[in-house]
């Protein structure tokens, strides 16, 4: 654990952060004096200030001046996302402040607990927050750092007398390798990140060491490219969706019986020992019972009973920015997601059109780094080709440079819907809602990526809204 009794404020740089708002929150609510830096305001800072937390937006020494933080005293906690040349971080090292990444601090939190952790390259917060509500509603309780807004609780962050911890486990910058999990999820192996890692081998082999720090068990959904590394008397067991009829489970945890019914999803679940019939996903979304059969595993595994899955799941409400429906009125459907990597907006895709079968459907996508963008161009113009249309935004660079040749418009040259734009940022709205008003038939929109493409999304609903 860190040695915090000489520890009396800790300074986030890129406090804004989701998973870095998270431990602020943390070591807030436990006395400690917080401290951050941002590049920009958002509503997730705007919270922070409100709850207590003093955040500056300037990139200058001189913003730290009224803060009066002291080398000895001040733990700094930061994120990658964050340039080495920031004027803030460049002080601090040369100050010898004692500086560590979020993933340390996380990873010396959490053994604190049992680690309930949840990796994979798509769908860690949905299935880390579904388990955290599974535990956190039911006797068995949980403590949660959540990788996004629980719609539930208005939180990133759940605090409980509990022996368990619920953690999502990121990848980047191999930052998992610092838990240790008691439990793990691992949903998905498909190759991303590939500026940090190069290959595809490189990746999967980031997963298989990962699997070597469990201490309990392993849920891994079956069929994934993943040989696990575990340690002498970890369980591994696994988990699928049984979509088609006849088709036989092969795997411990299973969902099958899955219907639609007046715009609800119904399933029966079924354990290594025991069946739960009929239960409804709060979230209608099809790649959400992939997601819940994954937490129920272990939820179950660790104590939850039949009667609390069953209204734990029901009364799930989702996670902020993960296909969140905004509008739905007879005119226009309007989605938001975070979906920035091919498989992602692949599931996005399949859901809005299950939900919105008979809609004409149009799709935002604001793409996520040069690099993701280069090493999937082909991928995301195939996935985003299967919508009605396309409207792009320029690429978010994030902490990255530009890449010859690596544009909006080279992907949109790919696609090949025969509606497709390139729009800028202050154009978008007004665009989306002219097109809307000019088809004669119902429309579905969807929002996707993971730069700042949600704060246009309040503005893109009122003016949906008013059609």
């Amino acid at each position: 654990m860190l040695q915090t009794r000489d520890i009396q404020s800790f300074f986030f740089l890129g406090i804004g952060g989701i998973g870095m708002s998270a431990l602020a929150r943390y070591f807030y609510t436990r006395g400690f004096r917080v401290y951050g830096y941002d590049r920009t305001p958002s509503p997730l800072t705007d919270q922070l200030v409100e709850e207590g937390m003093v955040i500056t937006f300037d990139d200058r020494v001189e913003a730290l001046e009224s803060m009066q933080l002291s080398a000895q005293q001040t733990l700094v906690v930061r994120t990658p996302a964050v340039p080495e040349d920031s004027a803030i971080y460049t002080y601090l090292r040369e100050q010898n402040y004692d500086i560590r990444k979020r993933s340390e601090v996380l990873g010396l939190v959490t053994r604190t607990k049992q680690a309930l952790c949840v990796a994979g390259t798509h769908g860690k917060t949905t299935t880390s927050t579904i388990l955290a509500h599974l535990l956190y509603q039911s006797e068995v309780g949980t403590n949660a750092f959540l990788g996004g807004v629980s719609n539930n609780y208005g939180t990133n962050l759940l605090l409980q007398d509990s022996p368990y911890v619920v953690v999502e486990a990121d990848e980047y910058d191999r930052s998992f390798h610092q838990l240790t999990p008691y439990m793990s999820i691992v949903t998905s192996v498909d190759p991303d990140h590939l500026d940090i890692y190069g290959t595809a081998e490189a990746y999967r082999e980031a997963f298989a060491y990962y699997t070597s720090l469990i201490t309990g068990a392993l849920v891994m959904k079956r069929g994934i490219a993943l040989e696990p590394r575990l340690k002498e008397g970890v369980k591994c067991y696994t988990y699928e969706v049984i979509s088609e009829q006849g088709q036989q489970p092969q795997a411990d945890f299973y969902a099958d019986h899955i219907r639609v019914e007046e715009g609800k999803i119904y399933f029966d679940f079924h354990t290594p020992s025991e069946s739960i019939e009929d239960l409804r996903l709060g979230v209608p979304v099809w790649v959400n019972i992939e997601n819940s059969v994954a937490a129920m595993a272990v939820a179950w595994l660790n104590g939850v009973k039949a009667h609390e899955l069953r209204s734990g799941l029901s009364s799930f409400s989702g996670v902020y920015r993960r296909f969140n429906v905004h509008v739905d009125t007879a005119k226009v459907a309007f989605v938001d997601d975070y979906a920035h990597h091919p498989q992602e907006l692949s599931a996005s895709v399949e859901s809005i059109r299950r939900l919105f079968p008979e809609r004409h459907t149009i799709a935002i996508f604001q793409p996520h780094l040069f690099s993701r963008t280069q090493d999937f161009m082909d991928d995301f113009a195939k996935v985003l080709s299967r919508m009605d249309e396309v409207i792009l935004l320029p690429i978010y660079p994030a902490r990255e440079l530009p890449i010859e040749g690596v544009t909006s418009d080279a992907l949109l040259e790919k696609i090949t819907c025969v509606h497709k734009s390139l729009v800028q940022k202050p154009d978008l709205c007004a665009t989306v809602a002219a097109r809307v008003q000019e088809l004669d038939q119902p429309v579905a929109v969807m929002s996707l990526g993971a730069g700042d493409i949600d704060r246009l999304v309040p503005e893109l609903s009122n003016a949906l809204k008013e059609l």
